[in-house]
């Protein structure tokens, strides 16, 4: 496809940007004079897009890839923070792709070289960044090996999220599994840049990788409203053993809860147990990713329900907890009759499953509990070793930010 777009193409995406594409791919012989299957694959993307890249889904005079490369791009959000840790005068974006994290790092770093291995692609982004006005961004139609060892230039910074698909589409996570192969290409990015910014899979096992990069000098978990969507990790020239831990959850409202610590504070943190008391604290997932089992509760001073739980009471109210605060109602059995004295006459509630025999599924089979209204139920195992539900409230989330380290 051409761009940009004629006019009549553009007026036809902008007509049609909210309809059904698979409505409107099967009404284009109704426009003979418009490539309406590009077309519709276009308005596809930008459906994609709207959630992650708003500014971008809205811009009209941006062309779109294939669904596939707006899926794999970062948000908008995540994006932005990405471009917050890194400076100075030069950094190269080695797995380029639809050019989200290339943009944002243009309006931190002097220059910025995009690279990607696929040509039509790389072909958009020269043709997207031009719209965007970022002058400060070269497009590199190379993979990463290729471009590092041509370039005649270092870098303050290189960035690499590797490609999570193998041949036949299908998602992986391992580091020795993705292209390229960051652990293998090590010193050569450590050659050519001072430090290194890596985008992993949530999935990747955090000490896994730290002990396989062996370089690592700090690392942030980001979770976007509570679901980890990415893990970054700090390189330098160094080697590094046991590496700061960010645990960031950026949520809705624009506001962000941060929790800090590392392996060697994680091993000195000695829970204390409790049974339940007036407040219930449930850590957000970035939190948990990080591994903060342990030091969360102390540096909060509150209690742990069970060693394998993860979940926290007190009765002093911390408003400044990252994570969801409750205040407990009740402690019950699992018993359906029980716990249905306590959500009105449609019996439902939201149900969390924590260190407990049934998953969320057997639980509401077995009580008969269906999903919504305004309680929540924890079913969890208290100090004794004795499966319990706990009935509660949610707590309001604080405007304010968060940020807590042990």
């Amino acid at each position: 496809m051409d761009y940009p777009l004629p006019e009549a193409a553009r007026r036809y995406v902008a007509a049609h940007l909210h309809d059904d594409p698979a409505h409107l791919a099967l009404q284009a012989r109704r426009h003979p004079g418009l490539p309406v299957p590009e077309l519709v694959r276009q308005i596809q993307a930008r459906q994609k897009a709207r959630t992650k890249l708003p500014q971008w889904a809205d811009n009209p005079d941006l062309i779109f890839p294939p669904s596939l490369s707006v899926e794999q791009a970062s948000s908008a959000r995540t994006a932005a923070f990405k471009a917050g840790l890194v400076d100075g005068q030069r950094l190269a974006d080695l797995t380029g792709g639809f050019g989200a994290d290339t943009a944002h790092f243009a309006a931190r770093v002097a220059q910025v070289d995009y690279v990607e291995r696929e040509p039509k692609l790389a072909a958009i982004v020269r043709y997207n960044m031009a719209q965007l006005g970022l002058v400060n961004v070269a497009v590199h139609a190379s993979d990463a090996v290729a471009f590092l060892k041509s370039t005649p230039h270092h870098f303050d910074w290189l960035y690499l999220d590797p490609a999570r698909r193998d041949t036949a589409a299908r998602k992986i996570f391992l580091l020795r599994d993705c292209e390229p192969d960051v652990v293998k290409l090590l010193p050569l990015l450590l050659h050519r840049a001072n430090k290194i910014l890596l985008k992993t899979s949530p999935m990747l096992d955090i000490e896994h990788a730290v002990q396989g990069l062996g370089h690592v000098r700090r690392l942030w978990v980001i979770a976007v409203d509570n679901e980890v969507k990415e893990v970054l990790y700090e390189l330098g020239q160094e080697p590094a053993i046991d590496p700061e831990r960010y645990a960031l959850n950026l949520r809705r409202d624009g506001s962000q809860q941060e929790f800090r610590l590392n392996r060697a504070r994680e091993a000195r943190a000695t829970p204390r147990y409790a049974e339940a008391q007036q407040f219930l604290y449930e850590p957000n997932a970035a939190v948990l990713k990080a591994g903060a089992f342990r030091s969360i509760g102390t540096a909060f001073e509150l209690l742990k329900l069970h060693q394998h739980s993860h979940l926290y009471t007190s009765d002093v109210l911390r408003t400044d907890f990252p994570g969801r605060i409750f205040r407990v109602l009740a402690v019950e059995k699992a018993d359906g009759t029980a716990l249905k004295a306590y959500l009105g006459p449609e019996a439902r509630a939201h149900v969390t499953t924590r260190n407990f025999p049934d998953s969320v599924a057997d639980f509401r089979r077995r009580t008969g509990i269906r999903e919504g209204g305004e309680v929540y139920l924890f079913a969890t195992t208290d100090l004794r070793g004795r499966p319990v539900v706990l009935v509660c409230e949610k707590l309001p989330a604080p405007a304010a930010d968060v940020t807590a380290q042990p």
